[in-house]
Formats: structure tokens, C-alpha cells, sequence
């Protein structure tokens, strides 16, 4: 799997001295095949301090030498076929370039193997960029097999500041470039290697890890902005949407509504649903309520996705509590300031420094049924029960009264009881205020 080096100097970090200078400033990685007439063009164009080439060995079956003999063979060991058939015998490519001792060095890369010899060629990049942290590096994947050539662009791709570039020519067939005709070309990468880095920070948006996207994007963005304009506008909405529903994911809808609004245009078609219930949870009037408490579902369904149990749990006990204050403040009761005539008969609340009362979830849930009467007394006292034990399971966590870590099947008890119970209460409810909405979880996916 692995390969070997063979070089004019005994280690990558002595090349300065068989040059001369401090270290090399332009260093070229080319990959060796059948032909030497690209490599010589690549390095009398480029005018590399230092040449890395990547070989192959011995055949393992056959045992005839590899394109390893054009760098370090002795004597005659390049084929230079001539227009009339003919075979010239040349010095090996070093020769040919006029590379001095010290100033190359061969590795090995093993036949047919892409993963060793993208392992190899990583580790080349990297011991260059230990030795010479400050020298500008091309690959050429001109030569080589398709093996090398897939290895190097790999590695090439992954590697911050590694240029791409390929020796082409006039072709007068299917076969070959033209002798005389070739010149080394840049490879554009931008878009390859910015779309990469999208893909990588944006997969966070299946976990809906918003925020670990938005802030690898904002380091994206510093470190490389991109000079097509097509290019920047992908990172700037992926960065401006990782934002807007981190923000929402904590909350925080103010913050989020002006950043979607600027792309309302652009994916309102297909996320419509969004834009409406981030207006009605920012809406000031009676679907303000019930939008909000859809809201803590959703949200403690993506942190129940997380594994995050705790967190989870603590909204649906949020979203229980809620859902009994807004029953009760739709008949004009708040449940944080009491008065004793709207207290049940057998109530032994206390009354608080200032005269009024205070009511925990049960006690408001006990309220609502009093108070409401018809459905909402049917719950309570057909689940008052089954709530009663989700919520000792609550108050013994960490984040409540107690020490101990909610489980995934403490979650998934709890969230299963809401959604066939709770849930469907509170869209009947919702319905007489006008909230008809069933939103949509936050995206997953990219929605551009």
C-alpha cells in the first residue's frame, strides 16, 4: 500500500542547502507516465525550485519496470518514439530538464491503488508544507496513470493553496498532443473546492446544527471569497440562511425575519410555508399564542434528533405549561398573578408579598379545566395521570430538581404522549384563534 522516496538529497528539508537559498519558493508535484514530453514542458514553464514526481514501481506480475525508471534510471531509460516509428533512447527526465542534485526527489505510488496513492501524495503535501510552509505549490496531473491522475487532483483539491495545472496541446487525433504544441494550463478550482467546503458545512443542517454551519461559513468566507460573483452569492445565502435559523432555533425570530426576508424572492416559492409562521410568530395579535407553542414542539423534536434529551424534555414541560397559560389567559387569567376569586374552592395556594397568586403546570392545568370546562376538562382529567409521571421524570433531571440524565426512552415517552394527546388539543384550540397553520420543521437540506 504504501510507497517509497528516491531522491537526489537524503530529506525534503535539506533542499535548501543543494539550492542555495533559504527554501524553495515554487515547488512542482507531477505525475509520471508513459511520455516525458509533458513533465519537460511542465518544468520548463513553471521554472520549479523543487520537483516531486510520482512513480509507479515494478509491475508485481510481470516485473517490468515502472515510469519510476524515467526518474532515477541510469544510462539511457526514456523511449522517445519518432514520427517514423523509430525508438531514440534519452537520459532520464531529471537529465532532460537539467534538474540538479538536491533539487528532486521521486516517491514511489503503488499501481491501480487510489487509496495508498492519494495517502502517499497527502503525506508529500504535508511534509512539504512542514519543511516550507511559505512555498507556492502546483500539481500537474499531466502524465501518470488514471490512477495518479484521480490521486493528485484528490489531494490537490483537499490541500488550502495547492494549484492545479495539466500540459495540453493541438491534438491531431484521438491520441496524442501534437510535439511542439504543448503548454502547461491553469485548472480552475474555486468552484470545485468552494462547493466542497459548502457541502461539508452545510451537511450540520441535517443534525439542524445551524450555528456550527453558520460559523464555519463565516470562516469560509475570510479565508477564501470567491472572485466569480455566482460563487460568492452560494456563500453568502448559505452563510445569511445558517444564521437566520440558528436564530430561530434559539428563538430569537426578531433576528431571523429581516435575513429570510432578504431571500423571500428567491426561495418563497418552495418555503412559503416558513415565511408565513415566522410572520405569525412575530404577529401581534391572538395566533401569536399557539404559533409560539408549535414552535417549542418543533424545537424540542430537533433536539430530540440531536440526542440532546434534556433539552428536549425541558421544552415539552415548557410547551405543557404554556399550553394551560394560554387556555387561561384567552378568559383573561394569568396564572402569574392570581386573584382569589378566580382560585379554585379547594386551592391551597399562598398568596405572594403583594396579595396575588402563583400557579406551577398542574395547578394552572387544574385552573384551565375549572375554568374552561368541556374539552379542556376532558384532557386534564383523562391525562392529568399520565402527565403527572412524564413530569417526575422531568423533575429528577438536572436541568429540574434533580441529578440525573433524561434517556433517550424518557424522551420518547414524554414526546409520544404530546403528540397524541397534547398536540391535538392545542390545534382544536388554535382554531378558534384563527391559527389554522400545521407549520413545517426547519430545513434539512439546503432550499436553494
Amino acid at each position: 500500500m504504501g510507497g517509497s522516496r528516491v531522491s537526489g538529497v537524503s530529506s525534503v528539508s535539506s533542499i535548501s542547502m543543494a539550492n542555495g537559498v533559504d527554501s524553495p519558493s515554487n515547488i512542482l508535484l507531477c505525475t509520471v507516465g508513459g511520455s516525458h514530453k509533458p513533465i519537460l514542458t511542465a518544468i520548463a514553464q513553471a521554472r520549479p525550485d523543487y520537483v516531486v514526481f510520482f512513480a509507479t514501481g515494478p509491475d508485481p506480475a510481470t516485473g517490468r519496470p515502472g515510469s519510476l525508471q524515467q526518474i532515477i534510471g541510469k544510462g539511457t531509460p526514456v523511449d522517445d518514439r519518432q514520427p517514423d516509428g523509430q525508438i531514440r533512447k534519452l537520459a532520464n527526465i531529471p537529465t532532460l530538464a537539467g534538474l540538479a542534485a538536491g533539487t528532486f526527489e521521486a516517491r514511489e505510488v503503488p499501481t491501480d491503488d487510489l487509496d495508498g496513492a492519494v495517502s502517499l501524495m497527502r503525506q508529500a503535501v504535508q511534509d512539504l508544507r512542514r519543511a516550507h510552509p511559505d512555498a507556492h505549490l502546483v500539481a500537474d496531473y499531466t502524465g501518470g496513470t488514471k490512477t495518479m491522475t484521480a490521486a493528485l487532483v484528490l489531494v490537490a483539491l483537499e490541500s488550502e493553496g495547492v494549484e492545479l495545472q495539466l500540459v495540453t496541446g493541438a491534438r491531431g487525433d484521438l491520441v496524442r498532443v501534437q510535439d511542439g504544441s504543448q503548454a502547461r494550463i491553469a485548472v480552475e478550482t474555486e468552484g470545485i473546492r468552494l462547493r466542497r467546503a459548502l457541502e461539508a458545512y452545510l451537511g450540520a443542517w441535517d443534525a439542524f446544527n445551524y450555528a456550527e454551519a453558520a460559523a464555519g461559513l463565516e470562516r469560509l468566507g475570510l479565508l477564501q471569497q470567491p472572485r466569480d460573483r455566482f460563487l460568492r452569492g452560494d456563500l453568502q445565502i448559505a452563510r445569511d440562511l445558517s444564521r437566520a435559523f440558528d436564530a430561530w432555533d434559539r428563538f430569537d425570530h426578531a433576528s431571523a425575519q429581516p435575513i429570510l426576508e432578504n431571500y423571500r424572492a428567491r426561495i418563497g416559492r418552495t418555503s412559503g410555508l416558513l415565511f408565513t409562521f415566522l410572520d405569525l410568530l412575530l404577529a401581534q395579535d391572538a395566533r401569536q399564542r399557539p404559533a409560539r407553542l408549535w414552535d417549542l414542539w418543533l424545537n424540542a423534536q430537533r433536539k430530540g434528533a440531536q440526542a440532546r434529551y434534556d433539552d428536549a424534555v425541558a421544552r415539552l414541560y415548557r410547551l405543557t405549561e404554556g399550553t394551560a397559560q394560554w387556555l387561561l389567559a384567552r378568559r383573561g387569567i394569568d396564572t402569574a398573578a392570581l386573584t382569589p376569586a378566580q382560585l379554585l374552592p379547594d386551592s391551597d395556594l399562598r398568596p405572594t408579598r403583594d396579595g396575588t397568586y402563583k400557579a406551577g403546570l398542574l395547578d394552572a392545568w387544574r385552573l384551565a379545566a375549572h375554568h374552561l370546562g368541556g374539552e379542556v376538562a376532558g384532557f386534564f382529567a383523562q391525562q392529568g395521570e399520565p402527565l403527572r409521571h412524564h413530569l417526575l421524570v422531568r423533575n429528577a433531571s438536572l436541568l429540574a430538581h434533580g441529578d440525573q440524565p433524561i434517556g433517550a426512552a424518557d424522551w420518547q415517552g414524554f414526546n409520544a404522549w404530546a403528540e397524541r394527546h397534547l398536540l391535538p388539543l392545542i390545534v382544536r384550540e388554535a382554531q378558534a384563534d384563527g391559527f389554522r397553520l400545521q407549520p413545517p420543521q426547519l430545513p434539512r437540506q439546503p432550499l436553494w
